[in-house]
Order: C-alpha cells, then structure tokens, then sequence
C-alpha cells in the first residue's frame, strides 16, 4: 500500500452515503433541546468527505459556504464534479489533513464536520486535526464528530483484530481487498465453528458475523480493514479536544436525548446523582453499551434562559417527510422498540399531514396539547426520520436553482447506477433520500411525461438500452413483462405517495 495512503484502505472506494448529520441546519434544534445557543453558521468545513456526497448536498441546499477534504484523488475528483454541476461553489480538495490544515487561503469556520473517520486514522493525523479545530474554529463554532466508541466494541474488538490480520498475513494481496475480506469472513466462520472459548464467552458474536457477510464489501473495507482502528471512551474523546477548548454540547442523533427509550426509569436516577456532567455521559456509555456515538462540541457554549429557550423552539419550523399513513408509532432505543402514544402523536401527524411548512408554536395552537408533550414528539419524530427542520424562506429561494442542476446531474446519473440514493432539497438544506428509479421517475417528467405508465415505460427502455434487468428479492426478473410491471407498481407508489412530499420540498 502506497505511503500516501498512511494505512487507510484505499484501493476500493467509499460508498456513496449521506450523512445528515452533518448538515449544520440540524444543530439548531439539538441544541435548543439542551438549552443552548446556537451560532449562526456561515462557513462550513468537512475534513474526509469520502465521495463527497453529504459535502455537496449541504452546499448545493445552502446559503452555507462549504470546504473540504479527502486525500483519495478518486473520491475528490468524484466530489468536485457534483460541485460543477450544482454551481455550488464548494472548495473541495484532495489534500492530506496537514497540506489542508497548512493551506493559507482557509476561512474561519462555524461548523466542522468529521463523520467516522476519527476511529481509522493514526495518533499523529488526530493531533494535525484538533490543531486545525483549535486554530479554525470560531468562537462560539460547532464541531460535529462520530466515532467508534466503548464499551460498545469490547466484544467484538478481537475478532476485528483476526480479520484484518488474516486479510495482511494470510490473503494474497494480488487478488484485492474484497479478496482477501471474503477469505477473512470464511476464515472466521470455520474459527467459530470450532467453538472456541472467546465465542461461548461472546454468543452474539456468531451473529455479527453472520451480519457481516451480507454486507457491502466497499463499506466492509473502510469500517474494518483499515491499519488504524480505536474505538474509544467518550472520556478519552474529550481529553483529545480540550487543546482546542471544545465542551461537549449534546448528541447529534436526536433519539439519544429521550431517556425514556434509551434508560429504566432506575439507570435514569443513577445518572442524576453523578454530579459531573462528562462523567455522567462515560457512564450513559455504559448503560446503554454505546458502540458508535454521533456529538456536538462547542467551543464556548452559551446558556439560554428558560423563556428565550422555549421562544425559539416555537419558532422552529418543521416538515412531515413520509406519508402520513406510513409513519410508524414506534421509535427504537436502546431499551427495545417503543410505542408511542397515539393520543400525543397522531393530532401532530394530522396536522402536518399535507406536508406543509409549520411552526411548532402553530401546531401547539391547532393541537391544544401542551407543548413539553409536543417538544419530546418532535425530536422522536425527528429521530425516526419522519419530520425534518427547515431553513428560512430567504435560504430556500437562494438555494433552489443549485438544487435542480444537482439533482438534473443526479438524475442522468442515476440512468447508468443506484450510486447515489439522494437529491439535494433547499427546504431541508440538505439531501432526502430518492432511489434510482424514483430518479429516473423525475427525468421522464422532466422530459414532458406526466404519467406512472409513460415513467414505467422510459425506465424501461433506459434499462433494454444496457441490458440490464431488475433484481427484486434477490433474483432477477426476465421477461420485459416482469419488469414493466414491476415499475409500473413503482412508478404508481411514486405518483400517489412520494411526488408530493418531493413537490413540497422543492425537489420535484
């Protein structure tokens, strides 16, 4: 492996996944949740942006000026070729963290994001970049970081370990890494069939394994196979950013704030007689045997008062993203899955069930409920997917044109691939998820055709042209019956369901 890569798999590339996480519209509302100001972000940096799809979906969808980079030439060149097509502006670069962190052209930023790249990279590449928060970061800026965490890995750590050392000493390096991932895997299974010590101490590791194989192997090879890998505590995470005077905000993943999915009323308590804030989130860790955590720091976090913390939540406006009659009232903690109360959560679906932009102060207004129930329905919903927050009108006006060219590239592409699963919506100042035939779907109306039928048709022909076929359930469809028809059961879905929520979110 050559020396640029510094022990970081890069002869298979980075899947093609976006993270919402990182989409800094989504900070304000966490950080209401936990009484905090929030800036107001106007630069924006992610360091290992991988394909760069969440990269350019926040700069195309935003007012938001945004920078980067990820030191695989291939993945770099992929990004600045949706940032062509959107107009975005994006400066995205192919740079190692230290050539980015000593470029002198760079802004101060609002925001940096980092998603899961901290757990695969060496001590020295940690350091290069917690001196360039410190040194980048505004006062008052956000930095959002995913890692691999304890005591969630503890298991399973060893038989990471195995695998990719069986990939380095046993596999022929000739034959590639997805090669050598297969030869682990089987590897692994015949090890446990022996019924080793480690796995009658460890059962669910049969399991995870079993998991694995069915999974992508380009996602596999990043996730595991790197040379570096640390899953580490939250309390060794904090200790690493305090040269860059960053306090840890809340987390970033919305259903970690409802203790009642996540802690027994009991573990709840427990928590509240740790006077320590950092310890009590190591010990949270612990409770809930955390394996991948999602954070916001701050530097120099800002207290709200009650009445200006309440004002703003009620300012908050959000948007019904899914179907109304296919919203589950269900939401999955760490405790299992959880029902949610109808009588709470359906008048708040109702209202929002044209998929109009609201207010969470208009929906206390309509709903009559009380609005701490409303809050806790919001972020759950939030949380599973169902509702998403939305920028300004001014932001969405500025925003749309980048939007349709992106997405018009998108779409093109997506003739040829499934690659990109997602579109760029002004409302949401981010991407939604849209597969590839629903992108297609978008093409044909482009193109003048207002009908499932005519849509089911062009997809059709899009796929004759390559020889391609569909594959449904595992097995794929041969006649050109088969899979009309099968589209055409997609293309209705997409006209009596999805069009309209993409309509409202300005991606349609």
């Amino acid at each position: 492996m050559s020396n640029w890569t510094a022990g970081y798999v890069a002869d298979i590339a980075y899947t093609y996944g976006y993270y919402a996480e990182l989409n800094p519209h989504r900070v304000k509302m966490a950080f209401l949740s936990a009484g905090l100001a929030c800036p107001e972000i106007g630069t924006a940096c992610e360091l290992g942006f991988g394909q760069g799809v969440s990269a350019n979906l926040h700069a195309a969808a935003s007012t938001i000026q945004w920078y980067g980079t990820d030191f695989n030439p291939s993945q770099a060149g992929f990004a600045q070729e949706l940032a062509r097509a959107s107009h975005s502006e994006a400066k995205l670069f192919d740079e190692s963290f230290a050539d980015f962190a000593a470029r002198n052209d760079l802004p101060e930023f609002d925001f940096i994001g980092l998603h899961g790249i901290w757990s695969w990279i060496s001590d020295e590449n940690r350091s290069t970049i917690v001196d360039f928060i410190r040194k980048k970061l505004k006062v008052g800026g956000v930095l959002y970081i995913s890692y691999n965490t304890q005591p969630g890995w503890a298991n399973f750590a060893p038989m990471r370990h195995l695998m990719t050392q069986h990939a380095e000493v046993v596999g022929v390096e000739g034959n590639g890494i997805v090669s050598r991932i297969n030869g682990a895997l089987d590897f692994t299974e015949k090890l446990l069939a022996t019924e080793p010590l480690y796995a009658r101490a460890n059962p669910h590791v049969h399991e995870r394994v079993k998991k694995l194989k069915e999974q992508n192997r380009h996602y596999l090879a990043h996730e595991y196979f790197n040379r570096d890998w640390l899953p580490m505590h939250f309390s060794t995470m904090a200790e690493w950013l305090e040269p860059a005077k960053l306090s840890f905000a809340c987390s970033a993943h919305y259903l970690d704030q409802i203790d009642s999915i996540n802690l027994s009323n009991e573990q709840q308590q427990f928590l509240e007689d740790i006077p320590d804030a950092m310890f009590r989130e190591t010990v949270r860790d612990f409770m809930v045997n955390q394996q991948f955590r999602r954070d916001y720091w701050v530097r120099g976090p800002r207290k709200l008062g009650n009445i200006k913390q309440t004002e703003l939540l009620r300012q908050q406006r959000i948007i019904l993203i899914q179907h109304r009659p296919d919203v589950s009232l269900t939401a999955t903690g760490s405790l299992g899955e959880a029902n949610m109360q109808e009588a709470v959560y359906a008048p708040i679906l109702d209202t929002l069930a044209d998929h109009q932009i609201m207010t969470l102060g208009h929906i206390e207004q309509i709903t009559g409920q009380s609005f701490v129930k409303i809050l806790q329905a919001i972020y759950v919903l939030i949380g599973s997917g169902s509702l998403v927050t939305v920028q300004n009108d001014d932001e969405i006006a500025k925003a749309k044109p980048r939007c349709e060219q992106l997405n018009l590239h998108l779409c093109k592409q997506a003739r040829a691939s499934n690659e990109v699963g997602y579109l760029a919506s002004p409302v949401l100042g981010g991407g939604v998820p849209v597969g590839r035939f629903q992108q297609i779907f978008l093409l044909a109306r482009q193109e003048g055709m207002h009908q499932a039928e005519e849509w089911a048709q062009y997809a059709w022909q899009i796929l004759v042209r390559q020889e391609q076929r569909l594959l449904l359930e595992g097995k794929t469809i041969d006649s050109e019956e088969g899979n009309l028809s099968q589209l055409r059961k997609w293309a209705h879905t997409f006209a009596d369901k999805e069009l309209k929520i993409l309509k409202a979110l300005g991606v349609a």
